[in-house]
């Protein structure tokens, strides 16, 4: 008989995350993935100006602050039938850009890192040692011994109070754990560095945008940034998109791969089968065939099988979501219904045996399907489709990394291989960045400084916005009635990744990259923190772990 395990809320993340799974065996047997948070921004919307709905839906999320926009303004574009002019494409690669820039190094150190790195063992660590494995991993500006006594220092008076404050209900000491101290007391170091340089990336957005988060310089049409389009505001985005690039390659990468390089066994755990993306950062106005990162669907991890994605394909079902029961729609015809109920997992009083028909409603996040399948979206995806199709700046990152850690193109379908793509991705997007700055710079140099295309409001019209999000691929669709919002939806990527089983039974792919996962200890389950984790969740943990054949139940606080 089986272990019930429930997360709920998961830390580390944005939102209100439970998970819940059955264990046998010492490994994951069932999961069930549960948004518990409603918030109805679609229905807010109906009857507005649809250039208005951007600054709504930007407000879904604190984290994902530009990007909700972006989608929002592209689908409005989309139905009015207006081309913006080059120079706002470029702003706007360079903004998402940034983006991605600022959100990996903070999900990288801030959200994950803590799943791999036991911050107390540091406390062990000799700063000497620490300092000379400093210097044969990366080329960071700061270091020494001296520098890593004060860190641990630092890290020893949280200890000494009783208040580890950021560090505080983690599950330190775990087996799960495989760095030695010095490698810890190096990535602690690193976490705090990484501090510093999140409010400095930040500003990034607000140089064009006006500020961070949720900038107000998106429009239908364009980009509102004409009078920012001066050398002294040009510079100062490069000054600090290279102060950010310099600290990927020159710290994140090398503490990826160096994490990395322990925990080779998890190139085997938390993979899915099937992946989607949208393609984002177009190059030319031909869209989406330009884009820098490729769009694609790949089923059942066949990467000579590629296919081109088609926004007509996507349903979202409520089966086991707390939304009237109706059949699978396309988010052109969907209905944000809430009818809350009873959270129904099956096998309830603990009664662990039942069967998938007895499972009911669970989250408030719905199921998307592509042709019917769930698919995984986010860094590992994109990845995956751009190095099957074979596009250089992300082949040359992937082919050396799996070299350097001598793991076959396998281990990519993984919750390393997850966690790997984050990193490598914001290599090759950081570097576009700089392209299309350069690329703006010789367009104003030319004379061409319009960044707005006019247009006018239809009666009547539908339109789509697609781009792809640092955690994923995103949709937004407008229904326009009497120049008014008629129906609008949109599918997030955490709906992709953490959406409940569809009407089929289908799970999810956070719940398919559970099931297998091994667990060391019920009571600490800091294996399935890793794989949730790797899929950056936006939708946040206490745990309880339940115990059917004695009806136990711990409560277990994690980080």
């Amino acid at each position: 008989m089986g272990k019930r395990i429930i997360v709920d809320p998961i830390t580390r993340i944005e939102g209100h995350l439970r998970i819940e799974v059955e264990v046998e065996g010492g490994k994951v047997k069932n999961a069930w993935s549960s948004g518990q948070m409603f918030r109805g921004i679609e229905k807010i919307l109906e009857g507005r100006d649809p250039r208005d709905a951007q600054h709504f839906v930007q407000r879904s999320c604190g984290v994902c602050t530009y990007v909700h926009a972006l989608s929002s303004v592209r689908a409005v574009e989309d139905a009015v039938k207006v081309k913006i002019p080059k120079n706002a494409r470029l702003i706007r690669n360079m903004l998402h850009g940034a983006q991605y820039q600022q959100d990996h190094i903070v999900h990288f150190y801030h959200l994950h890192a803590l799943d791999w790195v036991d911050i107390v063992s540091a406390l062990k660590a000799d700063p000497a040692k620490t300092a000379r494995l400093s210097e044969t991993l990366n080329t960071a500006p700061w270091g020494g011994t001296p520098y890593y006594k004060e860190v641990q220092q630092r890290l020893k008076t949280f200890v000494d109070s009783g208040q580890l404050g950021p560090f505080n209900n983690a599950y330190w000491g775990h087996k799960a754990y495989k760095l030695p101290p010095e490698a810890n007391l190096m990535a602690a170091s690193h976490y705090i560095e990484a501090l510093r340089l999140q409010a400095k990336s930040m500003k990034m957005h607000a140089i064009f945008g006006g500020k961070n988060p949720h900038p107000q310089f998106l429009v239908v049409g364009g980009v509102t940034s004409a009078r920012d389009l001066t050398p002294d505001r040009i510079a100062q985005f490069l000054y600090l998109y290279k102060e950010t690039q310099d600290f990927v390659n020159k710290v994140y990468i090398p503490d990826l791969l160096a994490v990395a390089s322990f925990y080779k066994d998890w190139g085997g755990i938390g993979g899915t089968s099937n992946f989607m993306a949208w393609g984002d950062f177009p190059m030319t106005d031909k869209e989406p065939d330009s884009n820098f990162m490729p769009a694609g669907v790949i089923m059942k991890k066949d990467l000579k099988s590629i296919k081109s994605p088609d926004q007509k394909k996507v349903t979202e079902h409520v089966t086991h979501a707390w939304y009237k029961n109706g059949s699978a729609k396309h988010p052109y015809e969907g209905e944000t219904a809430p009818q809350h109920g009873e959270y129904d997992t099956g096998g309830k009083k603990g009664a662990w045996n039942f069967s998938e028909k007895d499972v009911g409603k669970y989250s408030w996040i719905k199921a998307p399907r592509y042709e019917g399948e769930p698919c995984e979206v986010g860094p590992l995806a994109r990845v995956l489709i751009a190095y099957a199709k074979g596009k250089k700046e992300i082949t040359s990152v992937v082919n050396s990394t799996l070299k350097k850690l001598e793991i076959p193109a396998a281990a990519l379908f993984s919750t390393l291989g997850r966690t790997a793509a984050r990193g490598l991705e914001t290599i090759a997007v950081g570097n576009a960045v700089e392209g299309w700055t350069m690329e703006l710079i010789e367009n104003l140099k030319k004379g061409d400084t319009k960044t707005y295309q006019p247009w006018k409001m239809p009666d009547k019209a539908k339109g789509v916005g697609l781009n792809d999000v640092p955690r994923g691929a995103l949709g937004h669709w407008i229904n326009i009635e009497n120049k008014k919002i008629k129906n609008y939806q949109y599918v997030v990527p955490s709906t992709w990744n953490l959406g409940p089983r569809c009407d089929k039974g289908k799970l999810g792919p956070v719940e398919e990259a559970l099931i297998g996962t091994p667990i060391e200890n019920p009571k600490q389950p800091l294996e399935i923190l890793r794989t949730v984790h790797s899929f950056d969740p936006c939708i946040a943990c206490a745990v309880h772990v339940i115990d059917p054949d004695s009806n136990e139940v711990y409560k277990v606080k994690v980080l």
